[in-house]
C-alpha cells in the first residue's frame, strides 16, 4: 500500500511540473541579438507604433544598446572622437571623429570641403577601426547636445555598403543613464580586411545640383536661430541662409531627455512646417553633421527624397545667394 501511494504521489508531481513547464511564458533575451528576420519584422511594424518614443531601422534604444555592450559580434563606435570618451566612453567602445572620414584638405568653403572620402580611401579608414561588414555597428554621440556626429557616421557606412549599422537614441548620455558598462579612454582598434567598392552619394546633394534646381527642393535650414539670423560662428564667408530655406533647427527634433522626439509627433511638426512626404527636400547647416541628422530622421519618417547639402553653408556662403 506504501508503494502504491508513493508512486501516485511522484505521478502526481510529475504531472504538475508538466503543467507548470507547459504555461511558462517564453521570455525574449533583451541582451541577445536579433535575428535578420527578427529584426526586418520588427521594422515593418515600427511605422504604426505611436507610445511616444521615435522608431526607425536605423535607431535603438538604450536599453537594446547596453544589452549589447561586449557581445563579440558588435562593434560600439564614439563618434565624440578619442578627447571625448577620455572622460569616458562605453566598455570597448573605438573612437573616431566625422572629420577623421572627411575631405578636410582643401580648405574651409573650398568646392568639396568637409564631403566624403572615396571609397579607397575610407577602406583604409575604416579597415585600420577593425569595422567590418559582418559585424553590428552601434554608434554613439551626444544627442541633443551635439551635432549629429553619430548620423554622419552612419550615413557614410550606409554608403559604404554596411548595413548592420544604427545610432543610439539619446547616445551616451542615455546609455548611461541606462546603466551600460563605461570606462575611461576609448579602446584600440584591431585593424581588419576591409575593402569598400564605391560610396554612393544618392542621399546627398551637391552645390552645383541645388543652384541648377533650387526650385524643385524644399530647404531646411536645421542650424540655430542665432545662425539662420545671421550670426557667423563658424567661419562662415558671411551670415545669413539659404533663400527661401524654412527654419527648422536640428534641437527641436529632441525632447528634454536628449532622446528624439515621436514620428507621429515630428511628422507633424514638418506638415506644420509646410514639408510634405512627397516633397523633394534638402537639409542643411554649416557643414553637413547637423543635416545628415536630420536628413536621417526624415528618411525614417517617411521622406523618401530628402537628402543632405553636405557642404551646406560653409560652401554657400562662398558660392550662392543669402538672405
Amino acid at each position: 500500500m506504501k508503494k502504491n501511494r508513493k508512486i501516485l504521489l511522484m505521478t502526481l508531481l510529475l504531472f504538475g511540473s508538466l503543467l507548470l513547464f507547459g504555461c511558462h511564458k517564453k521570455q525574449e533575451p533583451t541582451a541577445e541579438r536579433k535575428t535578420v528576420e527578427e529584426k526586418e519584422e520588427a521594422e515593418g511594424t515600427e511605422e504604426t507604433k505611436d507610445d511616444g518614443h521615435f522608431h526607425g531601422k536605423w535607431i535603438v534604444d538604450a536599453e537594446y544598446a547596453a544589452g549589447r555592450v561586449g557581445a563579440e559580434d558588435t562593434i560600439f563606435v564614439d563618434s565624440r572622437g578619442e578627447k571625448a570618451a577620455m572622460m569616458g566612453t562605453i566598455s570597448g567602445a573605438i573612437a573616431t571623429t566625422w572629420q577623421d572620414w572627411s575631405e578636410m584638405s582643401v580648405g574651409q568653403g573650398n568646392a568639396g570641403y568637409a564631403t566624403y572620402l572615396p571609397a579607397e580611401k575610407m577602406s583604409e579608414i575604416l579597415g585600420n577601426l577593425g569595422l567590418t561588414k559582418d559585424k553590428e555597428i552601434i554608434i554613439i554621440g551626444e544627442a541633443k547636445e551635439g551635432w549629429g556626429d553619430d548620423a554622419r557616421l552612419l550615413t557614410q557606412l550606409l554608403a559604404c555598403g554596411y548595413t548592420d549599422v544604427k545610432i543610439v537614441d539619446g547616445g551616451y548620455a542615455a546609455m548611461k543613464e541606462e546603466g551600460a558598462a563605461t570606462q575611461l579612454f576609448a579602446s584600440k582598434p584591431e585593424p581588419a580586411e576591409v575593402t569598400v567598392d564605391q560610396v554612393d552619394t544618392s542621399k546627398i546633394v551637391t552645390t552645383e545640383e541645388l543652384q541648377e534646381h533650387y526650385a524643385d527642393y524644399k530647404i531646411l535650414d536645421v542650424r540655430s536661430k542665432e545662425e539662420y539670423d545671421g550670426a557667423v560662428l563658424y567661419g562662415e564667408a558671411k551670415g545669413g541662409h539659404l533663400k527661401g530655406a524654412i527654419h527648422f533647427p536640428y534641437t527641436s527634433l529632441f525632447q528634454e531627455d536628449g532622446t528624439l522626439k515621436s514620428n507621429t509627433e515630428i511628422q507633424k511638426m514638418l506638415k506644420d512646417a509646410g514639408v510634405e512626404p512627397g516633397d523633394k527636400v534638402a537639409a542643411y547647416c554649416t557643414g553637413g553633421i547637423r543635416s545628415a541628422y536630420m536628413q536621417v530622421v526624415l528618411e525614417m519618417c517617411g521622406y523618401e527624397t530628402s537628402y543632405n547639402y553636405i557642404e551646406s553653408f560653409w560652401r554657400w556662403s562662398v558660392a550662392g545667394e543669402v538672405e
